[in-house]
């Protein structure tokens, strides 16, 4: 911007209705990243699907139109990551293009790793190890290893279930995570699908290859396939949950009636900035390929990428920044309203999951039964506690822990709640505080592994007699109904038909 003084020359004279004369006021300078905060000392780009463009080094990218200059500025080397296949719309392309010290392909012969027994990916019926049953389940927390126990990360992880296979890109699986333990000069990289990362106990201080995230307990983080990761323990020992998805990605739900202000918003998801290490000693790389684990070594860092731009790139959302949407006067809308992040299935117009936060909100819906209702459904349904108490009646659940609704099994609340609900007068009523929990919907049926069924240290089993008081107060009204029938022409009850 040149010299404005003359600008005063331009403009109208002063009058009461325009104290000011038009002046320039001032130009950003560089792109917004977040401030750090307590408990995160990092910055972040932000906005949900935006292709970012990040350099910790001035210079280090190309200059526009060239993604592959003969050569790099500084001697990088250019490196794409592609998260998506080449022939995709522009709408759906996924990539990155990473400018860095070494390319990762300089490395030692791949190894096979020892099998992990509580790891899977592949939930076919023939799986020895997964079972497809319509049994409800109730876990506790995972217990945290002992202090003689040494488990990082990606050794603590345990799944639960899940369906599909990751070698046709279609499929869910569920794990939960408990670990002591930070990684060291180790990375870990997921080639079987995405990873929705929900921390419950403790801080991941996660290293990317993109730069760095520190993910709180409250803020869930999704790290794509084929992306290189540490995670350091700055707490102490941790626990948690992920969602693992194949083949397809993470996207916000469409809004649709909702419109443009509700629940979450674009701008609240967090990117990393460029962040490298400069370090020529030992380092591991393990890759995870149809739950099975393979490593090579290297002499030198994996997170040495200086500058990268494009859109596929791990991030985190803080869920008490989501946008609740309850009932007004009556009815309850259905929890997927309630939905953060889902990915689609191969099937157009249905979902392979869906990812609902329960925060707290007011309910205002009168003449109406507020808990939800008894039904079946055709999804299954996932459900655990961050923090808080859980508000329903029918499982025991505790912070921590997981629940399992197989799809067309009934589900709901006791007879108890029910007699509330139904007596109770209804006022306007701040509902879930203190509490944040959330719920899976998975669009298919859900195998449970051997270790969620045998060897998890706490499965809670269903209690037998728990629906045995439920009444049918319908046949204490049978003078009234009779009484219906009749006034409208009709048999009375046990009259059979001519």
């Amino acid at each position: 911007m040149g010299d404005i003084s003359g600008l005063d020359n331009l403009a109208p004279a002063t009058t009461a209705a325009t104290p000011f004369s038009p002046t320039f006021g001032a130009s950003a300078a560089g792109s917004f990243t977040t401030e750090p905060r307590t408990g995160d000392p990092y910055r972040y780009q932000t906005g949900f699907g935006n292709r970012f463009a990040t350099e910790a080094v001035p210079g280090a990218l190309p200059s526009g139109g060239q993604n592959v200059p003969q050569k790099c500025r500084y001697d990088l080397y250019s490196e794409q990551l592609n998260g998506t296949s080449f022939i995709s719309s522009r709408q759906s392309l996924q990539h990155v293009w990473m400018y860095r010290v070494r390319p990762s392909v300089a490395h030692r012969p791949l190894e096979r790793m020892a099998l992990s027994p509580d790891l899977e990916a592949c939930f076919a019926p023939q799986n020895p190890n997964v079972h497809y049953t319509p049994l409800t389940y109730t876990w506790g927390p995972l217990d945290i290893p002992e202090a003689s126990q040494s488990i990082n990360f990606y050794q603590g992880i345990k799944t639960m279930g899940g369906r599909g296979d990751p070698t046709i890109r279609e499929g869910v699986a569920v794990h939960m995570y408990a670990a002591n333990t930070s990684m060291g000069n180790e990375a870990f990289c997921n080639n079987d699908g995405d990873m929705l990362i929900i921390p419950q106990v403790g801080r991941l201080d996660v290293q990317t290859e993109l730069g760095r995230v520190m993910v709180r307990p409250g803020e869930i983080f999704v790290m794509q396939a084929g992306i290189r990761f540490r995670v350091l323990l700055p707490d102490g020992a941790v626990h948690g949950y992920i969602q693992e998805i194949f083949g397809s990605h993470y996207e916000l739900p469409e809004m649709g009636p909702v419109g443009t202000n509700g629940l979450a918003h674009p701008r609240d998801f967090e990117m990393p900035v460029a962040s490298f290490d400069i370090d020529e000693s030992k380092w591991t790389i393990v890759h995870k390929l149809t739950g099975e684990l393979y490593c090579y070594d290297q002499a030198w860092t994996p997170f040495d990428v200086v500058a990268w731009h494009g859109n596929y790139v791990p991030y985190k959302y803080l869920l008490e920044k989501f946008v609740a949407l309850s009932s007004s006067m009556k009815e309850q809308l259905d929890p997927t309203i309630y939905t953060v992040l889902m990915a689609k299935s191969k099937w157009d117009g249905v979902s392979l999951t869906e990812f609902a936060v329960f925060t707290p909100k007011w309910a205002t819906a009168t003449n109406t039964f507020r808990p939800p209702y008894y039904h079946r459904n055709m999804a299954t349904e996932i459900g655990g506690l961050i923090c808080g108490k859980y508000g329903g009646s029918a499982r025991e659940q505790e912070a921590g822990g997981l629940t399992l609704e197989h799809s067309y099994m009934p589900h709901g609340e006791s007879y108890e709640a029910w007699v509330k609900a139904t007596t109770t007068p209804l006022e306007p009523m701040l509902v879930g505080v203190g509490s944040i929990g959330f719920m899976l919907h998975l669009s298919s049926h859900f195998s449970v592994t051997k270790f969620a069924m045998e060897r998890h240290n706490t499965i809670k089993i269903q209690r037998p007699e728990f629906w045995d008081n439920m009444k049918g107060h319908f046949l204490e009204n049978l003078a009234e109904v009779n009484k219906a029938l009749a006034e409208s022409g009709l048999p009375a009850l046990g009259t059979r038909p001519a």
